[in-house]
């Protein structure tokens, strides 16, 4: 069977390529994922195509058709050429957008020095960077820490607890 053309310009589909995506429901053709996909979405004002996939949170990835990513679903419907080796990624940065323009195939190293790194951690405090890798610490010094300071009075806490129930008396 000669590969089929998408609605979109040189989208060329492999006969197994619906196989090819993880958790999507057998039932889907090619032409039934593409729509819906398109009826369970909504254009925004900054051009993203936002799908609207099981579960109501919003702004994170989103599952549709069965237990698949729906970028991913929608990258194989109307881009093609996927590779299953690489990871789909988002150009406007907004995890449940499935606007064809705005993805693309990265390795999984592109995809991780793609990702936009802050300049503070949640609490606010300078991140440090890393001298070896020349992007910013994981985890914040101060917080870390702080974290660590309360856990030693955590178990300063309950091993007074401990001793006291038993009669003992701390030292």
């Amino acid at each position: 069977m000669p590969p089929t053309t998408g609605r979109i310009a040189g989208a060329r589909y492999p006969p197994d390529v619906l196989s090819q995506i993880s958790g999507l429901s057998r039932h889907f053709t090619e032409e039934t994922l593409r729509t819906y996909l398109l009826d369970r979405s909504a254009r925004t004002a900054d051009g993203c195509l936002v799908v609207r996939g099981y579960g109501s949170r919003r702004g994170v990835h989103q599952k549709v058709a069965g237990r698949a990513w729906a970028h991913i679903a929608a990258y194989v419907v109307f881009v093609g050429d996927y590779d299953p080796e690489r990871e789909v990624d988002h150009v406007c940065g907004v995890p449940d957008c499935i606007e064809p323009s705005h993805l693309r195939q990265l390795s999984h190293a592109e995809n991780c020095r793609s990702r936009k790194q802050e300049p503070r951690c949640r609490n606010g405090h300078d991140r440090e960077l890393d001298p070896r890798t020349g992007r910013y610490r994981k985890v914040c010094r101060r917080c870390n820490a702080d974290a660590q300071q309360r856990w030693r009075e955590r178990q300063a806490r309950q091993v007074a607890e401990g001793r006291a129930s038993y009669g003992r008396t701390t030292n």
